[in-house]
């Protein structure tokens, strides 16, 4: 589907009426291309007295190719593709100043679609309450800073764990996601980084060779292009949606190289199945992403019981029955993934969606509940919440509804479908091991919701 506005502001006629009428004016957002450098520019890393991870930091960036500047070696024309800020060693609120004095002076020093990405201590690890208190903070600044500084820049906070496995590769994977154009439409979002194992691949650009992944809901939208990215990426992909959408589905896996399989999975005997097919082609299933879902809007009063239980039971119970088979029977193995797709409306509910924002919500809760369960079989459970993204379904929505959809967020623009499935391939990733328990937003830092 075409954002029409977009494309007419970055007109020249566009751009003149944007600026006279005070407008929106969608960036044109950085995205990924195999080959990419991380950033258009070198990146400036400080960090706050005592800080703790500005030297693993330094030594990630520094050997995957990007220019590295600091404080003391920076002019006033400078520009940076990124402003990295180690704030792990503030331990009290009077210490937040050096925030201040890092970011004040370069508040337009950061290119179009650059990147700000602050460094905390998760409150829960904190020595203090003032500690925790200070770092808490953070999270109000880096989703400020999301909505000042504009041109299709991103902010985003990851606190990493004090225990060891914390940095090095644990946060490599991270800090690649955010800095590329992979994470284009990822912004204002806290990320927790634990102590997982994590494992470099050979070859970044193709951070999945060898694995087994499994999409349900493939054929079409965010699911196909699921698919597409996780292929490019190396996986060995399983393409699974109903027998209805056969022909779409069998065009996706042959234009991936990947296999298709026809199964509608609310009949009773599909987890069974499924996880035969799986141990019969391939022994195991790597990362199991959780894209099939549906809609059946009506405000509740109105509500049939058939609308709230088909939809329930697609985007919330199937995921579940899955889960439970294909881990009792030991096909994820260690160092697998279970990933799932929520959305803001699970977040921050929606009029006429009470089926819909239930499902969505269980999905976090799933995430939550996971988490902790599986941390020591070393499988990782996260989910991403997607906002507005231009596919066949919003592209219905009548157009005045559709228009505030797109334009409210900080980057005044609807997200694409391969923004979701990037931030999917990132959690997907062998060397994101460390990652677990989160739900990250592909909203474009939209103004509902946390």
């Amino acid at each position: 589907m075409t954002d029409r506005y977009a494309s007419f502001v970055q007109s020249a006629a566009g751009r003149a009426l944007v600026k006279r009428l005070g407008l929106p004016d969608p960036p044109r957002l950085r995205r990924y291309h195999p080959g990419d450098p991380l950033l258009p520019g070198p990146a400036l890393l400080g960090a706050a007295t005592g800080g703790r991870l500005a030297d693993p930091v330094a030594k990630i960036l520094t050997a995957a190719g990007v220019e590295l500047r600091d404080t003391g070696t920076t002019g006033p024309q400078d520009r940076f593709g990124a402003l990295v800020y180690d704030a792990s060693g503030i331990t009290d609120s009077t210490q937040l100043r050096q925030l201040y004095d890092f970011f004040h002076p370069q508040a337009r020093s950061v290119l179009p679609s650059g990147r700000v990405i602050v460094l905390g201590t998760p409150p829960r690890e904190c020595a203090t309450p003032r500690e925790a208190t200070a770092q808490r903070a953070l999270e109000g600044l880096v989703r400020s800073i999301g909505k000042e500084f504009g041109r299709g820049s991103t902010a985003q906070l990851v606190y990493v764990t004090r225990a060891e496995g914390g940095t090095g590769t644990s946060l490599e994977s991270t800090l690649r996601f955010l800095l590329s154009g992979r994470s284009a439409y990822v912004s204002g979002q806290v990320i927790r980084v634990g102590a997982g194992a994590a494992s470099a691949p050979a070859d970044w650009d193709r951070p999945l060779d060898g694995q087994v992944v499994l999409v349900t809901g493939a054929a079409r939208g965010i699911g196909a292009a699921l698919a597409t990215v996780l292929a490019r990426d190396g996986a060995k992909v399983v393409a699974l949606d109903i027998p209805a959408a056969g022909d779409a589905l069998a065009a996706v896996a042959n234009g991936i190289g990947g296999t298709a399989l026809q199964l509608d999975l609310t009949a009773p005997d599909a987890p069974t199945r499924l996880a035969d097919h799986l141990a019969g082609r391939h022994g195991r299933v790597d990362v199991v992403v959780h894209n099939a879902g549906i809609t059946r809007d009506k405000t509740l009063g109105r509500m049939d019981a058939d609308r709230w239980d088909q939809v329930v039971d697609v985007n919330l119970s199937s995921q579940e029955r899955i889960n439970d088979v294909l881990l009792e029977r030991e096909l994820i193995p260690a160092g697998g993934r279970i990933i799932g797709v929520s959305s803001i409306a699970g977040i921050a509910g929606n009029r006429g969606q009470t089926n819909y924002a239930t499902s969505k919500a269980g999905v976090i809760g799933l995430v939550d509940a996971l988490a902790p369960a599986l941390r020591d079989r070393d499988i990782s459970v996260n989910a991403v919440a997607p906002g507005f993204i231009e596919t066949r379904l919003t592209a219905r929505i009548p157009l005045v509804v559709r228009e505030a959809g797109r334009r409210m967020n900080s980057l005044a623009q609807g997200g694409l479908p391969v923004d979701v499935a990037e931030t999917i391939g990132w959690l997907a990733w062998p060397a994101s091991g460390a990652v677990s328990g989160n739900v990250v937003r592909v909203c474009g830092q939209s103004l509902l919701g946390a």
